[in-house]
């Protein structure tokens, strides 16, 4: 319960659950440069199109958009979608992997948060939706909505 009270949100990928059934969620952390942890703070942080890959021991997060800010990147090039590596335990990696290639999972970034004080990413096992499931869970949203304005009117 902790966990959850310390946590600030720096930015969400909404898409994900719409796009996917997420079975599980996990914290990791980043690799990051200085540069990238001060445009983070600053909200430039953009994780619409980011996937998550497995490549030589390690997970990475691809297609994260951090724009660099002008003042803080003056002596480095940055590249703003450059591949981050995740840190997990090797509890965490083995499971994540022995999910995707048996069970047919995959693996999205869920949001971006400050964890006491340092920047962490929330993955989480995802398996893909069908078109009906999207068109389903819209039309069940749409609902939620009218009935809360009905509530209120009705008051």
């Amino acid at each position: 319960m902790k966990d959850k009270e310390n946590k600030m949100s720096i930015t969400n990928n909404r898409k994900a659950f719409h796009d996917y059934y997420i079975e599980e969620q996990i914290q990791a952390g980043l690799v990051l440069q200085g540069w990238e942890v001060k445009a983070i703070r600053a909200g430039r942080v953009q994780l619409k199109e980011s996937y998550i890959y497995w490549k030589k021991d390690a997970f990475y997060l691809v297609g994260c958009h951090i724009t660099a800010l002008p003042t803080a990147s003056t002596h480095v090039k940055p590249d703003p979608v450059r591949p981050r590596k995740l840190l997990l335990n090797q509890r965490e990696i083995n499971k994540l992997i022995g999910r995707t290639e048996r069970a047919g999972y995959t693996i999205v970034p869920l949001n971006m948060h400050f964890h006491r004080g340092k920047i962490k990413a929330e993955i989480g096992l995802a398996k893909g939706k069908k078109l009906h499931d999207k068109r389903e869970a819209s039309k069940e949203a749409d609902w939620k909505r009218e009935k809360q304005r009905l509530m209120k009117n009705a008051r």
